[in-house]
Formats: structure tokens, C-alpha cells, sequence
């Protein structure tokens, strides 16, 4: 994978030698951390019935993560201030860590729901800084590289976690499951302890305020695209395993099966995506919804088949694990002198998506079953593709003038 950095990022001085410790300690956070954001997928029916609630109220473990996630990415660079970025990281492991007991020791739906908020606040820091400590660890050159390896532990989650969650789910338990976190982030606590070197905050020029940002139509609209992107890959994605268990009738065996094919085709996704991008930046940002909408309405009506519904989704893995890449790029074409400034911007953007993507996939699961929160899914990935090419327009148009 590859990332273009903003003129004048800050990255470790050429004489220092790569902290490549660090860099895949920073990685085994963020895989465990993802794992940790999106176990409940796999798990929604077993978490409801110990609770006593129903799928779409425990699909709110998503939303509320989303949500403290959102909170926390828009006050992080205030609340963080001058502290070392190693001991807030430290901190933010530990936390993880903190979440992982608390929800599998949950004794009642508020308290899951409250260490699922506390692994928001996680994210929500974690990925207001990643980067930037990942560019300063190795010397400029090599930062492509470092980004390339702090990423390669979030793609290498979305693998593995939703089918590990489904088969730990069905061995130890969901609490089980959830507990598996605890001792991954502890050994991800311990690494980044002795390989991360003292990481002062650093003070530049004022970032760019989301507000001026937004005053440009081509950011407007991507921005708008990426959320509604978001809002409908979690409106179908969160109640996946419902759905395969009643309408296709999978055991926990093909369950997990299913959702490894999700993340395996995935993988190839992301690493065949960068060749579609360079040919057409906005025909891929557009065409990658269009396409998942499309599934999200053939499973409707193929759902109860199996060979189809296997097929139909890894088709969608092989798109939505690749999408983030070509926003990404967007990011980086469109903004190149306040890439950091609309990188927190679409995280919160992101976060905000996911959280009322769940909630609304959520109401609408519980009211109209699979069909009602699917055809919404599709809706918004449509209205996401529309979108992306209003955003081309309005580049091109930006360019001109």
C-alpha cells in the first residue's frame, strides 16, 4: 500500500535509524484495537441472549464505541496538550485493556455498554496519532513504509477478527471472546514500552480549522461521501450474523467460514486496489458503493442460497476493505498542505458514520428485520456513489479555476 505525505510532514531526522520495534509494536495495537472495535459483529446473538436484549440493541456496542470514538478525535489534540505521545499511548493501551475485562465481566447491559464506550475513547486517540508518532520513528524516506506496516495490522484484523470472534464465541463463550483482548494488548503494552523512544509533543503552525476546510465544494462533497460510505456498510455489515444465521441457515462453523472469506477477499482487495486508483482516481470512489449497494439488494432476494450469498459477499469484502485506501489517496490529492487537519477531520467523519450507521441498521433490524436495515445500506451507498462523483466535479472544477 501506498501513501503520499503532505509537504512539510514531520518525521524523524534522517540520521536516526528506523524504529522498526516500534513501528509493528504500533501495529500490534492497532490489529488488536480493531479486533477489539468490531468483535461484536460476530457475536451480536449470543451477547443478546445472555443480556436479555435484542440483536439491535446489542448492535449499539458498535454505536456507542463509534460515538466516544467521534468525541474523542475532535478534543484529543487539545486534551493531549504537550504530554510525551509515548505515555499517552501507553495510556490508551492500558485502557484497552480496561474495556476488554469490563465488557467480558459485564454483569448487565450498562455496564457492557460502558466498556464498550471506554474502548471508543481508545480509537479515538489512537488514531489522532498513529500516524504522526509512526512518521516520526523512522527518518522521512522510510515513512511510506512505517504507514504501509501500521496498517497492515488494522487490514490484518478485519481478517481475522469477525471469524476468531464467531469460533471463540462458540468455544469460550462471548465473554470468552472479548477476554482474548486483554492479554493481545498487554503484550502490545509491554513492546511499545521498551521500544518506543521519549516522543515529545511538537508544536507547528496552527492545523487549518475544519470549518475552512469545508468551505470547499470538493471537500464538502468527499466528505459527505465518505460518511454516507460508512453510514451504509455498518447499516447492513453490524447485522450480518443474524441475518446468515436465519435467512441462509449457516452453522457457527460456515458462520465463521463466511466472515473469513469477507476478510480474505478483502486483503486482495487492498493490495490490487492502488493500480485502479492511478487510472481513475473517482470512477473507483464511486463505483466501490455502487457496487456494494448492488449486493446489499441481491442479498435480498439470494440471501436463503448459500454458494450466492458466499459469492455475493466476498464480493463485498474485496471492495469495502479497499475502499478506505482510496479515500485516503482523496485525502492526500485534495489536501495536500492540511493533511493532517482533514485527516482528523475524516476520522471524526468516520467515527460518526459507523456510530449512526449501527444505530440506524439497528432500529430498522428490530422493526423491519434484515430487509428494512439491508435496503437503507443500499440507499445510502448509493447516495455515497453520487456523491463521489460531485466531488470529482467539483476537483476538476477547483483545478480549473
Amino acid at each position: 500500500m501506498q501513501f503520499e505525505l503532505a509537504a512539510g510532514a514531520a518525521a524523524a531526522p534522517a540520521q536516526r535509524p528506523p524504529a522498526w520495534g516500534a513501528v509493528c509494536a504500533l501495529a500490534l495495537g492497532a490489529f488488536v484495537l480493531i479486533a477489539s472495535e468490531f468483535m461484536p459483529v460476530s457475536l451480536l446473538t449470543p451477547i443478546a441472549a445472555e443480556l436479555g436484549i435484542t440483536e439491535g440493541q446489542a448492535g449499539q456496542a458498535i454505536a456507542i464505541s463509534g460515538a466516544f470514538a467521534l468525541i474523542t478525535s475532535l478534543l484529543f489534540p487539545r486534551l493531549a496538550g504537550r504530554i510525551d505521545r509515548k505515555r499517552l499511548l501507553l495510556g490508551l493501551t492500558l485502557l484497552m485493556m480496561v474495556s476488554g475485562a469490563l465488557v467480558a465481566l459485564a454483569p448487565n447491559y450498562a455496564v457492557f455498554m460502558a466498556g464498550r464506550a471506554l474502548v471508543g475513547v481508545v480509537i479515538g486517540g489512537f488514531w489522532s496519532m498513529s500516524a504522526a508518532i509512526a512518521m516520526r520513528l523512522v527518518p522521512g524516506r522510510l515513512v511510506g513504509r512505517a504507514l504501509a506496516i501500521l496498517n497492515g495490522g488494522n487490514a490484518l484484523a478485519t481478517v481475522v477478527a469477525a471469524p476468531a470472534g464467531s469460533y471463540l464465541g462458540a468455544v469460550v463463550g462471548w465473554r470468552g471472546a472479548f477476554f482474548c483482548v486483554v492479554p493481545l494488548a498487554a503484550v502490545a503494552l509491554a513492546w511499545q514500552l521498551v521500544s518506543l523512544p521519549r516522543l515529545e509533543a511538537t508544536h507547528g503552525g496552527a492545523p487549518a480549522k475544519p470549518s475552512r476546510l469545508l468551505r470547499r465544494p470538493e471537500v464538502r462533497c468527499g466528505m459527505a461521501a465518505v460518511g454516507l460510505f460508512f453510514m451504509g456498510q455498518f447499516a447492513l455489515f453490524t447485522y450480518l450474523r443474524p441475518f446468515l444465521e436465519r435467512v441462509t441457515r449457516v452453522d457457527v462453523a460456515m458462520l465463521s467460514f463466511m466472515l473469513l472469506l469477507i476478510g480474505v477477499a478483502g486483503l486482495v482487495g487492498t493490495t490490487v486496489i492502488g493500480a485502479l486508483l492511478r487510472k481513475g482516481l473517482y470512477r473507483v470512489l464511486a463505483g466501490i458503493p455502487a457496487l456494494m449497494a448492488a449486493i446489499a439488494l441481491a442479498l435480498l432476494g439470494a440471501g436463503s442460497s448459500l454458494p450466492a450469498t458466499a459469492i455475493l459477499l466476498a464480493g463485498w469484502g474485496l471492495v469495502a476493505t479497499a475502499a478506505p485506501v482510496g479515500w485516503w489517496m482523496w485525502l492526500s490529492r485534495t489536501l495536500p498542505q492540511d493533511a493532517e487537519a482533514g485527516g482528523g477531520l475524516m476520522v471524526a467523519v468516520i467515527q460518526l458514520a459507523i456510530m449512526l450507521g449501527a444505530m440506524v441498521g439497528g432500529v430498522l433490524f428490530d422493526a423491519g428485520g434484515y430487509r428494512a436495515a439491508f435496503g437503507a445500506g443500499a440507499v445510502l451507498l448509493l447516495a455515497a456513489a453520487v456523491l463521489a462523483l460531485r466531488a470529482g466535479r467539483a476537483s476538476q472544477a477547483a483545478h480549473a479555476a
